[in-house]
């Protein structure tokens, strides 16, 4: 394959998506144990926009690429390359040399290490990065179907499987109806759960239905609902998307010896709740934070042998990330994808 020398990206000069321009830029050559990756789709988080917005508190260095998620063909391999050749394709890792278990760091500075933020983004034509840095993608998905799973499909699994060990007959509780919720709607159904989806939109609430869910619930006043459905029993897993003080509802919801994973933010980074459920349920509250490489390795196997195909809500053309960006503040059901 012939080696380009220049390659458009989408890069902020400062905070705020009117400075998202889209320029050219040179081509990082790859050397050592680095891959020129072909980026074919990107698809994009409620977190690439937080990060537009306000930066998270990370120390962005501009100009600044954002998103984390793609898929892409090697073009090229530098000579220390051994994991990928020129024509694999892959699709990123959302958090960087984090092979297996928890990522690097401690009580004072929790890790948070991830790409379109202390690292580089991907949304360009091309990304050079280590090879410990992608992995294969799934062999049944197109390229945009495939770079939804680094970050959505990832957390979904790593909360319900990898974490949270569902097993058949479990009662399950998704709030939303994102891209984390729809994967986790199809692992929990693929596991023989029971599913329970809150969603303000009755034409959510049936698509959600149309893709195995057992329950629509309505966004608001949801608990009382799910516990009379689930003749008192509860939720044994709750993925809490929304943050906030939503977690309390949560608690209130959860069956004895249930698991809550800690996901979304949408109501703000303050969580609270009764601490008498938490005692008296002997509740789990585990938080989420994407997951490691391994897991990234089980969930393409998992996919492409149960599949499962993600729900992309619109893709987009290259030129416009900023129509994208405004269908993702829209709230879409499933996934936005940016494809080259």
């Amino acid at each position: 394959m012939t080696t380009p020398s220049t390659s458009r990206r989408w890069a902020l000069n400062a905070l705020g998506l009117e400075n998202l321009t889209l320029a050219e830029a040179p081509i990082r050559a790859p050397e050592g144990n680095t891959l020129l990756v072909r980026v074919e789709a990107v698809s994009l988080n409620y977190r690439d926009k937080l990060m537009i917005e306000n930066g998270m508190g990370s120390p962005l260095s501009f100009p600044f690429i954002p998103a984390s998620d793609m898929a892409g063909t090697v073009i090229a391999a530098g000579p220390q390359a051994k994991r990928f050749k020129p024509g694999d394709h892959v699709i990123s890792t959302f958090s960087p040399d984090r092979i297996e278990g928890l990522a690097k760091g401690n009580a004072r500075t929790p890790p948070y290490q991830a790409l379109g933020g202390a690292h580089p983004g991907v949304l360009a034509e091309h990304v050079t990065f280590s090879e410990e840095w992608f992995v294969a993608a799934p062999s049944t998905f197109d390229a945009a179907e495939a770079s939804t799973l680094p970050c959505a499909g990832l957390t979904a699994w790593s909360a319900l499987i990898e974490l949270g060990r569902i097993k058949a007959g479990d009662r399950v509780l998704i709030k939303g109806t994102g891209g984390v919720a729809l994967f986790g709607l199809q692992l929990a159904k693929a596991h023989g759960a029971e599913v329970f989806i809150t969603t303000s939109s009755p034409e959510k609430g049936e698509r959600a239905r149309m893709l195995g869910a057992d329950h629509i619930l309505p966004r608001e006043g949801w608990v009382e609902p799910l516990l009379q459905a689930s003749g008192d029993h509860g939720a044994d897993h709750v993925l809490e998307l929304v943050g906030g003080p939503t977690l309390g509802q949560s608690l209130a919801a959860l069956a004895l010896g249930g698991r809550i994973s800690v996901i979304g933010v949408l109501e703000g980074f303050d969580v609270s709740g009764s601490a008498g459920p938490l005692l008296l349920k002997q509740a789990t509250i585990q938080g989420i934070s994407v997951g490691h490489r391994r897991g990234l390795e089980d969930l393409v196997h998992a996919v492409d042998h149960l599949g499962l195909k993600p729900v992309i809500d619109a893709r987009y053309p290259f030129e416009a990330a900023h129509e994208a960006f405004a269908h993702l503040e829209r709230g879409p059901f499933g996934k936005v994808v940016i494809t080259m």
